[in-house]
C-alpha cells in the first residue's frame, strides 16, 4: 500500500460564484425574450412602429449586457486562478528559503535568490549634494 500524504488538500481558489452566473443567465434570458419578440413582430404584417423599435432596442441592449457580464465573469475566474497560483508560488518560495536557511551548516551553504548585478553600476555610489559621478 502506498503511503498517503498527511497534508490536507489546499483550498480551491476563489471562483466567481452563483451571483455572477445568475446575472449572466438573467441577462441572456431577457435578451432571448427580446429577440423572440422582435422576430414575432417582424413576421407580422404591417409597418415598423414604436413597438418594433422598443423590441430591437431591448434585444440589442440586453445582448450587450449579457456578453459584457459573461466576459467579466470569465476575467474574474482567470484572475482568481492566477492569484491562487501566485499565492502557491510565494508559499513555496518562502518555505524553500526557510528550509534552506534551517538546514544550512553555515551561511555560505544557503542558496541565494538570483539578483541582477550590473557590471558598471556596482562601484557607482550616490554623491553628496546631488553631484553626479563624472566618470565615463
Amino acid at each position: 500500500m502506498a503511503p498517503q500524504d498527511s497534508r490536507p488538500a489546499p483550498p480551491p481558489p476563489h471562483r466567481p460564484g452563483a451571483i455572477s452566473l445568475f446575472f449572466v443567465a438573467k441577462a441572456a434570458l431577457f435578451a432571448a425574450g427580446f429577440w423572440i419578440w422582435l422576430v414575432v413582430l417582424a413576421f407580422q404584417d404591417g409597418e415598423a412602429t414604436g413597438v418594433h423599435l422598443l423590441a430591437a432596442t431591448g434585444a440589442i441592449t440586453t445582448t450587450i449586457v449579457a456578453v459584457l457580464l459573461g466576459v467579466r465573469m470569465a476575467l474574474q475566474a482567470n484572475a482568481a486562478e492566477r492569484h491562487a497560483e501566485l499565492k502557491r508560488l510565494l508559499v513555496d518560495i518562502s518555505w524553500n528559503a526557510f528550509a534552506a536557511a534551517g538546514n544550512a551548516e553555515s551561511p555560505a551553504n544557503v542558496v541565494p535568490f538570483p539578483t541582477m548585478v550590473y557590471e558598471g553600476l556596482s562601484s557607482v555610489r550616490p554623491q553628496p549634494d546631488g553631484e553626479r559621478d563624472r566618470r565615463r
